[in-house]
């Protein structure tokens, strides 16, 4: 499983976990949040992305990204769901690593691809539900800017 920095190019899952964990102990006086959401674009396949975003609130910030090419899925139900599978999938890794490097205190959040208006309302219960049970915190649009805007950007 390899992600893409911007900044660092393509990384192994633990070396991404490194790379933020230094971000992090770098400057430990600030506040951090980690923000991890996923989007999808649909063409003869469907192109799926999960962004991990470390924001040093109030300092700016670093993200990676996953892409992951399935078949083309037609229903935007399903592709909601999926979405938000890949983004739990990612942030049990991530907890996983902070739990085992000291930095458990440090939160995660959850951005999910959908809102109040339009097609995807009908699935907020469900999909936020599935995240909150997960133990993580969930924001939909618009403050779900980890789904709607950084990974949105290398969906296309």
């Amino acid at each position: 499983m390899y992600f893409a920095s911007p900044t660092k190019g393509k990384l192994s899952f633990e070396e991404m976990m490194a790379d933020i964990a230094g971000y992090i102990t770098g400057l430990p006086t600030s506040a951090y949040k980690v923000i991890i959401g996923s989007d999808s674009q649909v063409r003869q396949e469907t192109c799926f992305v999960t962004a991990i975003i470390v924001h040093r609130i109030g300092k700016g910030g670093r993200y990676y990204y996953r892409k992951k090419i399935q078949r083309k899925i037609k229903s935007l139900r399903q592709k909601i769901f999926y979405e938000t599978a890949q983004s739990l999938e990612i942030g049990a890794m991530v907890t996983n690593y902070f739990a085992e490097s000291g930095l458990d205190d440090t939160e995660v959040e959850i951005h999910i691809d959908v809102s109040k208006h339009g097609e995807t309302k009908d699935l907020i219960r469900e999909v936020v539900g599935m995240v909150i049970g997960s133990g993580f915190q969930a924001k939909i649009k618009p403050e779900a800017f980890g789904a709607s805007a950084v990974a949105d950007k290398h969906t296309k």
